[in-house]
């Protein structure tokens, strides 16, 4: 799994390589629960052990983004449903500076979100 999931950064083209992997490194310092894995085929991210966000890029585009589990609960102007139920995606311009305040504000409403769920599960 650990060489795939490395294999992934490495064989990105610049400039989303480099943009992969700041994203990488923003999403697992943004909360100690978050953990790195490989699902699917792809970069995910868990919280406590629980989906929580994946990266990946349009097909047509190429521009990477960050998919998150719980968009569909978090109404934030920077995230797009397109025709997704649950997920929403946060497109980031490999070619400019990435805009943190964003990011993180939906990183941590997600992982509220998570968190209640997690708290409501375990109170049933």
């Amino acid at each position: 799994m650990e060489n795939e999931l490395e294999n992934f950064y490495l064989r990105q083209p610049e400039p989303n390589q480099s943009c992969f992997l700041a994203l990488r490194d923003i999403i697992l310092s943004s909360n100690s629960n978050i953990t790195a894995d490989w699902k699917y085929k792809l970069p995910f991210f868990m919280y406590k052990g629980k989906m929580f966000c994946y990266l990946w890029k349009d097909k047509k585009t190429e521009t990477p983004y960050i998919g998150i589990v719980n968009g569909s609960h978090i109404d934030h102007p920077a995230l797009d449903a397109g025709n997704r139920k649950q997920m929403k995606i946060l497109s980031i311009n490999p070619n400019q500076d990435i805009d943190l305040g964003v990011v993180i504000t939906i990183l941590n409403r997600s992982a509220e979100i998570a968190e209640d769920r997690i708290q409501k599960k375990r109170k049933k």
